[in-house]
């Protein structure tokens, strides 16, 4: 490792937010070897946004509390051209089992609200992105970016994730990995993440995945249902899909009506083949949840 390449900035700069105000808490420099950046990044309660990097640092972090007020772990390391970054934010309280049910319960508290994180990744590096939220809310913009892996694992927050700007991954993602716990998670403009593997995992929350958009190219999307529900919304009936659901008494499951069932369990739509391009290949699981395949507005 190289001394010096890599800063951690305490603030001085500072913005507005929803009213409230951020500085620069933490922040990674680039460096010219740097091919690849890994960031691990958890936080147990607030209201956290992830953008794109109007400046040339790899990882900028900007929050509203005073930066002893937190704890708070923070380390990065070059390995090779790969810079991995671990970032750990927690309030006083613990994110427990009880304070997750709580807040599913009754919403979010003054607390929750009033912890504001913003992240901005830079559009010049390949990421590979493991994020995990305890309770609150996550905005996630990866418009432009390029993501070569993505793990979020949501306890109770809301999360909602996608291609805000219309503009989509640029690269292609090996992985889009999401599990849910008791939070809920949109994923809008799916397609544009050009992803050849997703995978979901349910366990009493609720996630949606949109595939409205037409697929560049194939996906293969697997997913586990345990006792939630996840909708997903399926492309313009010229995109080739299949459906195979492994099911149980307990659940239900609907399948849109353009869809025809060619063997157990298993469904089609009229332009599947079974080596087209783009095809979106469905392996699901469910036991006491809900699976839902609605067909895009668009498609109507």
């Amino acid at each position: 490792m190289r001394e010096g390449f890599l800063l951690l900035g305490v603030g001085i700069i500072s913005t507005t937010l929803s009213f409230a105000q951020v500085r620069k808490q933490f922040s990674v420099e680039d460096y010219k070897d740097i091919e690849r950046v890994d960031v691990d990044f958890s936080v147990n309660s607030g209201s956290c946004f992830i953008k794109p990097n109007p400046t040339s640092e790899i990882l900028t972090v900007y929050g509203n509390q005073d930066y002893d007020s937190y704890s708070h772990s923070f380390n990065k390391e070059l390995l090779g051209k790969t810079c991995k970054i671990n970032l750990a934010l927690e309030d006083d309280k613990s994110a427990g089992l009880s304070k997750s049910i709580s807040y599913r319960v009754f919403g979010n508290s003054k607390d929750e609200q009033s912890n504001i994180w913003k992240l901005f990744l830079s559009p010049d590096k390949t990421y590979d992105l493991n994020l995990r939220y305890g309770i609150g809310v996550a905005d996630i913009d990866l418009s432009g970016l390029a993501i070569d892996k993505v793990k979020i694992n949501t306890g109770s927050a809301d999360v909602n994730i996608g291609y805000l700007s219309g503009m989509s991954n640029t690269v292609s993602m090996d992985t889009f990995y999401v599990k849910v716990d008791l939070g809920s998670v949109k994923v809008q403009n799916l397609n544009l993440s050009k992803s050849k593997n997703i995978i979901a995992e349910i366990g009493f929350g609720d996630l949606l995945l949109d595939f409205s958009d037409k697929n560049e190219m194939s996906s293969h999307i697997q997913g586990s249902v345990g006792a939630g529900n996840l909708i997903i919304v399926l492309p313009s009936e010229d995109t080739p899909a299949i459906i195979k659901i492994n099911d149980s008494w307990l659940c239900k499951v609907e399948i849109a009506k353009s869809y025809k069932k060619i063997a157990n369990n298993t469904f089609v739509n009229a332009a599947y083949s079974e080596d087209a391009k783009n095809l979106l290949s469905f392996d699901l699981d469910v036991s006491m949840g809900k699976i839902i395949f609605k067909e895009s507005p668009s498609s109507k």
